[in-house]
Parts: structure tokens; sequence; C-alpha cells
């Protein structure tokens, strides 16, 4: 019998294995790190975020550098979005933050313009030049009333 005791032992190891593996798939499709909290932190005021949404990617230049850790609404009734950057990053202090969409109708992301001042941004610290995100459906319904307007149509 020490056969079959072997051989359980294995088909467990690859049982383990496999739920190892699917968990390690569920947390990279679902966006989530490893990484504790400790990261450098800094806000940035928007008029419409335009549905981002929290662990929503901030890139610079195309490469990830952090996370929207959460999203709030200001006294200002503006909307103060958190973010989680890598601590190693400098950012001069007239970094400017824009709410961007990958593709056309794709997920909202931060993308941040680096600045050229010498002084930096610390743990913190909000960030002072924003852009708001751009909504399809606004455009589309200036487009129309323009449209109709150049018709001489009121409707």
């Amino acid at each position: 019998m020490p056969n079959t005791s072997r051989r359980d032992l294995v088909v467990g190891l690859f049982v383990l294995a496999g739920l190892a593996a699917l968990a390690f798939l569920s947390i990279r499709v679902g966006g989530l790190s490893y990484k504790g909290p400790g990261g450098f932190r800094l806000y940035a005021r928007f008029d419409e975020i335009g549905g981002l949404k929290p662990r929503a990617p901030v890139v610079i230049a195309g490469v990830k550098v952090g996370q929207v850790e959460n999203i709030s609404l200001g006294d200002d009734y503006r909307a103060v979005v958190e973010m989680d950057l890598d601590p190693g990053l400098r950012l001069p202090v007239d970094t400017s933050a824009s709410i961007l969409t990958a593709g056309i109708l794709g997920d909202r992301y931060i993308s941040l313009q680096i600045g050229g001042e010498e002084e930096y941004l610390r743990d913190g610290e909000e960030i002072s030049f924003t852009e708001s995100a751009v909504l399809l459906e606004r455009l589309l319904g200036r487009f129309i009333h323009r449209a109709n307007l150049q018709n001489g149509s009121t409707e």
C-alpha cells in the first residue's frame, strides 16, 4: 500500500499547486497588489471624474507608477482623488494630472505629466494642476445641439 499513499500525496500537491495558481491569477486579474500601506500618497481635485474607480492605474508616460486609492467628494463639491504612488518617485510641484480613457470606451486612468520645477511634492500634498475627464455623452450633445442650430431647428 505504500504506492497508494505516495499517489495520494502527489495528487494532493497537484491540487494545492492548482489552487495557488488560481489564487495568483485571481489577484492579478483583479488588480490587487501585495504591497501594503506606506506608499507615496498624493491628492488631486477634479470637476468631473467620469467613471474613474478606485484601483484605477496612475501612469507616467504610459508606465504604471501607482493606483487610485480612494475617491471622495470635497467641501468644494469637487472630486478628491487619493493616489498611492511608488515611494521612490520624485514629482515636481508643477506636475499635472489628467483623467484619460484607455481607447474609446475603455477604463479611466490618471496620467501624470511631469513639470520642470526644482521643488518636489511631498507625501500627502495635492497636485494643483488637473484636467478633468472628457465625457463622450456631453461632446455628442454639444455636437448635436450645434448641428441643430446650424440647420435652423430649435428643438
